[in-house]
C-alpha cells in the first residue's frame, strides 16, 4: 500500500464518523485536553484512519497515535491484537501510546506530559 493511500480511507469513512459520534467517556476527556493545538501547540485528529486500522487520536506532525484503552482491552485476544496492530503501526513509523481509561480521568497532566514526551525533539 502506498502512503499517500494509508490514511482516511473511503471504505472507513461511515465508521469513523460513527466512533467520532459514539465516543467513550475517557476519549472525550481526553480530546478535549487535545483539541485546538491544547498540547504543545500540535493539531490532533480523533478516529482517524490509518490502512485497515482506526486510531483514538493522530498527531500527523509527530506521526503520533494515542491509544485510550478500557476492559475490553484486557482479554487475551485483545491483547494479541494490539500487539499486531501496535507492530505494524509502528513498523510503518508511527510511534504508538497507549494510555488507561482510568489516567485519563485520574492523572490528567501525567498524560499529557507522557503524550508531549512522544513529540520528536527539534
Amino acid at each position: 500500500m502506498r502512503k499517500d493511500q494509508l490514511h482516511s480511507l473511503p471504505a472507513l469513512r461511515q465508521e469513523r464518523a460513527l466512533l467520532r459520534s459514539n465516543q467513550t467517556p475517557a476519549e472525550e476527556e481526553l480530546w478535549h485536553l487535545l483539541r485546538k493545538h491544547r498540547l504543545g501547540g500540535q493539531k490532533f485528529r480523533r478516529q482517524h484512519s490509518i490502512g485497515n486500522y482506526i486510531v483514538d487520536f493522530y498527531c500527523a506532525t509527530e506521526k503520533l497515535i494515542i491509544v485510550v484503552d478500557g476492559a475490553v482491552h484486557d482479554t487475551a485476544e485483545a491483547i494479541a491484537n494490539d500487539e499486531v496492530r501496535d507492530e505494524t503501526l509502528e513498523h510503518l513509523g508511527y510511534k504508538v501510546i497507549r494510555i488507561r481509561n482510568g489516567e485519563v480521568f485520574n492523572e490528567p497532566q501525567a498524560v499529557l506530559k507522557r503524550i508531549a514526551a512522544g513529540f520528536r525533539k527539534a
